[in-house]
């Protein structure tokens, strides 16, 4: 099955009666009130993760069936944990990545929502004869996105024990909690869990963290160095020019799947050129899928912008994938003469291959 329905309207609704704005499309919380503080302004907050889909993979071949298509190993995947994945096409460039988790013999995957009919519909075509079914799991399934140090305090009453480290994972009851990579020092977690539990349990978290908009759980991932594809960035990238590799996202010792030779050939032969680095823009109106062009060769791009958010006083932070050689020039936005770039550490180092 992959026809797809509408976000779970319990969820939209109650958040709608809390002061939550969307966006026109009615996927993005824009922010609640009249007015949104400043992502920046935030130690700790809570952030409804409306605009992600998710894809249920059920039936007792369904971690074989995704094992073949993904570029981490899914059948070593247990319940205390999660992990990123990508889906490529032939050539080895990335359509999709994904956080991905199991329950019994469900396995999750959690990507874009804008991206899940067609990324359901493409894996579906796939399954053939295996043991395996797909479905929207949105109906059934809200996300919730807590950071900061006020974070774990606010979750305990619902789980005593907490996940300690970068993406580990514990269930119960109450449904799912993944600790994510840290942003800027401060832990993050994930809640997945039916919308009615969040209903019941949002008056007592909104007594440790702010409700915002869905913008500040984004900016988080790019402050973590965790990219996400869009639809502006199909099909432009291999998972290394990404950094996927480092942040866990991809297994070179499991079995092929689709791009798998192209992808390890750019592992194992030779020094990487391009990676993704930490930027902050002079702009607040980059996009995902913009070019960046180097001064002293304004005719060609050298890179493009992966992921980016406004930060407010006319910038944005970006993660920005470029030619390494270009990274100690001058680089803009758009054209050789366009907003400036100015380039930060990532959490993680920028390894070479072994």
């Amino acid at each position: 099955m992959t026809e797809l329905t509408a976000s779970p309207s319990v969820w939209r609704d109650f958040l709608a009666q809390q002061g939550a704005r969307f966006d026109a499309d009615g996927t993005e919380v824009l922010g609640f009130g009249p007015a949104t503080p400043s992502p920046q302004s935030l130690e700790s907050f809570m952030a409804p993760l409306t605009g992600l889909g998710l894809i249920a993979a059920s039936g007792e071949e369904a971690a074989t069936f995704l094992h073949g298509q993904l570029t981490n190993d899914v059948q070593k995947l247990d319940e205390n944990s999660a992990r990123l994945a990508g889906y490529c096409t032939a050539k080895g460039r990335l359509l999709a990545t994904l956080l991905m988790w199991r329950d019994g013999q469900t396995v999750f995957l959690q990507l874009p929502r804008s991206l899940q009919p067609a990324i359901q519909k493409r894996l579906q075509m796939f399954i053939l004869r295996a043991k395996a079914k797909l479905a929207d799991a949105g109906t059934s399934h809200a996300a919730l996105g807590l950071a900061g140090p006020a974070a774990a305090n606010a979750l305990t009453e619902w789980f005593p024990v907490l996940p300690q480290q970068a993406y580990d994972k514990t269930s119960n009851g109450n449904g799912t909690l993944i600790r994510l990579a840290d942003a800027a020092g401060s832990p993050r977690y994930q809640w997945i869990a039916a919308p009615e539990t969040l209903v019941a349990a949002w008056p007592r978290l909104v007594q440790h963290l702010a409700p915002t908009a869905s913008q500040a759980w984004r900016l988080t991932e790019i402050r973590a160095g965790v990219p996400s594809i869009t639809a502006s960035t199909q099909e432009q990238f291999v998972p290394q020019m990404i950094n996927f590799e480092l942040i866990g996202g991809v297994n070179f010792k499991k079995g092929c799947y689709p791009g798998q030779e192209i992808v390890a050939r750019s592992q194992y032969l030779g020094k990487l050129k391009r990676r993704t680095l930490l930027a902050t823009i002079d702009s607040d109106t980059a996009q995902a899928g913009n070019e960046v062009f180097a001064v002293t060769d304004p005719g060609q791009p050298c890179g493009m912008v992966v992921n980016a958010e406004p930060l407010g006083e006319g910038r944005a932070l970006a993660l920005v994938e470029l030619k390494l050689a270009a990274a100690e020039e001058a680089i803009h936005l758009g054209a050789a003469d366009g907003p400036a770039l100015h380039f930060h550490d990532l959490p993680y180092e920028l390894a070479d291959p072994q």
